[in-house]
């Protein structure tokens, strides 16, 4: 990893601060000032910051805050210009949580599909869910989905009135960090303790019976 940072002019992070404070911690070889810093806050305006650091010639390093760069993140959009200019793309080894939520939860590892964000709206919200179980139920295929941090738990609220009791539910709730857990269980026994996910970052998979 650190050989990795030394060979980079330009990072590119979802965080700036956090980043220079965690390169700062991996080894004193690494000088964070030497670098050029953009944020992907704007992402037009990281996309145009970008393809100037390509031309310039620049070795680029993309940064996530959590997971993995360009799975469920910004830096898909940066890879995307990387790959149009038919420049060099470099995957490094990291966690990714969603694959992490998946190998914890006991469900199908062979079949799965990774959805984002589900609506918002309450209706739609439970439409899709309940296209999520019956594609589960037929495919026997491991549904995957995020929510914004906040909403964590009007979106357990959905899953627990619009699911089936026997289809399993897995919580994966903080991975990687020191209050992580996963647990899978039914519907109807999700019902009897529902847990509190209130700002916490969650992945959740749904398996119908």
């Amino acid at each position: 990893m650190v050989t990795h940072i030394l060979s980079c002019q330009v990072f590119f992070a979802e965080n700036e601060r956090t980043t220079r404070r965690y390169f700062k911690q991996l080894h004193k070889a690494i000088v964070i000032d030497d670098y050029e810093w953009f944020t992907m806050d704007d992402p037009e305006q990281a996309r145009i910051q970008f393809r100037q650091k390509i031309k310039e010639g620049k070795t680029i390093g993309i940064v996530s805050e959590a997971g993995c760069p360009g799975i469920a993140d910004p830096g898909q959009q940066l890879i995307a210009v990387a790959q149009e200019m038919n420049v060099p793309v470099k995957p490094l080894t990291g966690p990714s949580s969603i694959l992490l939520a998946l190998m914890a939860s006991g469900m199908n590892g062979q079949h799965f599909s990774f959805h984002g964000y589900l609506p918002i709206e309450q209706a739609q919200r439970m439409k899709a869910l309940k296209e999520l179980e019956q594609q589960s139920a037929r495919t026997k295929c491991t549904q995957i989905f995020i929510e914004t941090p906040y909403r964590n738990n009007q979106l357990v609220e959905a899953i627990l009135k619009t699911c089936q009791p026997g289809t399993r539910l897995c919580i994966a709730a903080g991975l990687t960090g020191s209050a992580e857990w996963v647990k899978t269980k039914t519907i109807a026994a999700w019902k009897k303790e529902i847990p509190g996910l209130h700002k916490r970052p969650v992945i959740f998979l749904l398996q119908a019976g």
